[in-house]
């Protein structure tokens, strides 16, 4: 399965993610934020797919994302948001956006269709 990084703030919310996912056989990594989840990419260059909220602090998650993408173009990414209106920059507009709060079926859904459209 794949390797992922969940960065998110909210500790039970990562928590859940980082549950779902491992439950469906993935190497789950985590982060509390995007500042930390840069040092986890810069270590673990096999890192297929980063699920990242994008309001936080130190580093919001679309600054994570550009970070990650200039570095290493090949990392997936699937953004999650509680906030109506939110949209990524145009660089990274075709990525997937999770509106919370969602159930673990709806995660489950979005990460096996990024990791189909992926050659890994």
């Amino acid at each position: 399965m794949a390797k992922i990084l969940a960065v998110e703030d909210e500790h039970l919310v990562r928590s859940l993610i980082v549950e779902t996912l491992e439950g469906e056989g993935h190497n789950v990594l985590d982060a509390p934020d995007g500042e930390e989840a840069l040092s986890i990419v810069q270590g673990q260059p096999d890192i297929d797919l980063i699920v990242t909220d994008i309001r936080m602090p130190k580093v919001d998650g679309f600054t994570l994302a550009k970070s990650v993408r200039a570095a290493q173009p090949r990392i997936a990414l699937l953004f999650m948001t509680g906030y109506t209106g939110a949209s990524p920059p145009q660089e990274l507009a075709a990525e997937k956006m999770l509106h919370k709060p969602f159930a673990p079926e709806e995660l489950v859904s979005a990460v096996e269709a990024i990791l189909a459209r992926r050659a890994f």
